[in-house]
């Protein structure tokens, strides 16, 4: 991946409005709706930025009042993950810098649900986080990341009855090892 385009997903906000478009096309408007906290004009911005660096797309445009209303996509949603190249290639500032990013777009949308009504209720809503030690060899960490990623591949497109959930996973050795 070349370093503009790393550089334009490596912002908490652009993140997340990436996020929110993933396998979705939505305004601008709707867009804000999702992120409230996000000011109009800095969400347009970032939006515009995105756009010229051709990660995101225009899919229609309507005519409403004197203006035209744009519907987004994500232009290519392969960019999303960093690919084994910019992971071997990164330095550890890098690396930090990516998986802080990570972390405060995260935290941004957990604020986000907390803040989304007075009647939070984890249990109804599927809300949870957790940590499981497991133990697996090198090998047995690939096969169980490969067939991760195919039970994941079955629920990532909309249908009738279901919810849309993020789900994020962090793979870390721990300094404990036996």
């Amino acid at each position: 991946m070349d370093k503009k385009k790393l550089n334009l997903i490596l912002h908490p906000v652009r993140l997340r409005i990436l996020t929110t478009l993933s396998g979705r096309e939505m305004t601008a408007q709707q867009v804000a709706k999702v992120l409230p906290d996000v000011a109009v004009a800095t969400l347009y911005r970032h939006m515009s930025a995105l756009q010229e660096g051709d990660l995101l797309r225009v899919v229609s445009e309507r005519q409403i009042r004197g203006t035209v209303e744009k519907t987004y996509a994500i232009h290519e949603a392969s960019f999303l993950n960093l690919s084994e190249d910019d992971l071997a290639n990164a330095t550890k500032d890098d690396h930090m810098r990516f998986f802080s990013t990570f972390v405060v777009s995260l935290l941004a949308e957990f604020a986000t649900y907390l803040q989304s009504n007075d009647d939070i209720d984890f249990v109804r809503d599927g809300v949870g986080y957790h940590t499981v030690a497991l133990h697996m060899s090198d090998e047995e960490l690939g096969e169980f990341s490969q067939q991760l990623g195919e039970l994941l591949k079955q629920y990532q497109k909309p249908a009738d009855g279901r919810k849309r959930r993020q789900l994020s996973t962090i793979f870390l050795p721990t300094q404990d090892q036996e």
